[in-house]
């Protein structure tokens, strides 16, 4: 990595990095290609879905799939099945500790989510100790911040939550001048997120699932960038490295 400014802020994605949801997503997708005779999603398309917005996954998808759906169509099958299992959901290994171990060193923290918040509040509802730590600083997909169309890989999500923290912080004169993005640390699964990161110029650790990375192995380099780094889970941070 290069040389890196002080961590003086910490952003989010959720699905697949706080809480095992894409495990969910990846279920439904998979029973709804059973049922066209299709095979199962490869991780290669899974790549380039993980962390886009629902509509814009939902229509990279049937370029690939060509079932006999609209984008619009397959979101609502697919939103409909998996609201019952979202309530399944589960921490990810280390995303418990670190939240809290930010929250204790009064490190700011917000989430940015693809999810649109009707989902979001279903799939955290049971989960409200770990996700009240974020405060008021939660942005999901359908927020009216974001511009319309300008989801992950877009830089505009990161953005808007940093901004949510920096309105905040400097309200209430706890900083003094605004943190950069240069100065905030993302904590990303998804490819599209970690190039939205990268585009607002954010640092980058990157948690991909290991099937992912093995598709993508070759250029896994190249989509973290000079200045991000691979875990293969939270619990792996270097917290010392990034001062927190």
């Amino acid at each position: 990595m290069t040389s890196r400014p002080k961590i003086r802020a910490c952003l989010f994605d959720m699905d697949g990095l706080l809480i095992n949801s894409e495990e969910i997503y990846t279920e439904t997708t998979n029973s709804i290609l059973a049922e066209h005779g299709k095979p199962s999603l490869p991780w290669h398309i899974k790549a380039d879905l993980q962390g886009r917005p629902g509509p814009a996954a939902s229509a990279k998808f049937l370029e690939w799939s060509q079932l006999p759906y609209t984008p619009e169509e397959l979101f609502k099958i697919t939103s409909a099945r998996q609201e019952s299992k979202w309530k399944e959901t589960k921490p990810m290994p280390g995303a418990v500790a670190l939240l809290n171990r930010l929250v204790e060193k009064k490190i700011p923290i917000a989430l940015a989510t693809s999810s649109h918040s009707k989902n979001y509040f279903l799939k955290t509802a049971h989960l409200q100790e770990m996700f009240e730590l974020f405060g008021p600083h939660k942005v999901t997909g359908d927020d009216e911040r974001i511009p319309k169309g300008r989801g992950k890989p877009a830089p505009d999500i990161w953005l808007v939550a940093l901004k949510s923290l920096n309105d905040e912080l400097l309200k209430s004169g706890d900083i003094d001048t605004p943190i950069k993005p240069e100065e905030t640390l993302v904590f990303e699964d998804g490819i599209p997120g970690v190039e939205g990161a990268k585009a607002a110029g954010c640092q980058v650790i990157w948690v991909p699932d290991p099937r992912i990375l093995e598709v993508v192995d070759e250029k896994k380099e190249e989509i973290i960038g000079t200045n991000g780094e691979i875990l293969g889970s939270l619990e792996e941070i270097d917290y010392e490295k990034y001062g927190l």
